[in-house]
């Protein structure tokens, strides 16, 4: 028999971070409730409810749809967050970007169109609705 304890922490996931070592090589979509730590490289699409972390020697090429994100690494594709966009010194940066708020150190490299305010979701039915910084349909 399993005690409560053991019951609550096999079903919460959303707190675990997800880490993608230096070395790792990922192709494929990805789709989680918790963060990620990426330290290695991935070609696909990340979906998560959490924060995801680029380190220096991360990088991420495709479609990044989180809340918040920090990048010290590379990412080239399309950021959709919404939250805030934090790029440290060692970022670079290259695709579409549509985020709440945006922070960016000195040395960052930036070549992205960038949409703040309003963030799109995916509907239900495929197709895109657009939704304000407070999550109201506009």
């Amino acid at each position: 028999m399993r005690s409560n304890k053991n019951q609550k922490s096999a079903m919460d996931t959303s707190s675990q971070q997800n880490i993608i070592a230096h070395g790792t090589k990922i192709v494929g979509d990805i789709e989680s409730k918790g963060p990620f730590r990426i330290d290695g490289a991935i070609e696909g699409n990340v979906k998560t409810e959490g924060k995801v972390v680029i380190g220096k020697s991360g990088s991420v090429v495709g479609t990044l749809v989180a809340v918040n994100v920090d990048i010290e690494g590379k990412f080239s594709g399309k950021l959709h967050l919404k939250g805030t966009l934090s790029l440290k010194s060692s970022a670079q940066i290259d695709g579409e970007v549509q985020v709440n708020k945006l922070a960016v150190e000195p040395g960052a490299t930036f070549n992205a169109t960038c949409t703040m305010g309003a963030v799109k979701t995916l509907a239900n039915d495929g197709g895109e609705k657009v939704k304000d910084s407070k999550g109201q349909s506009a």
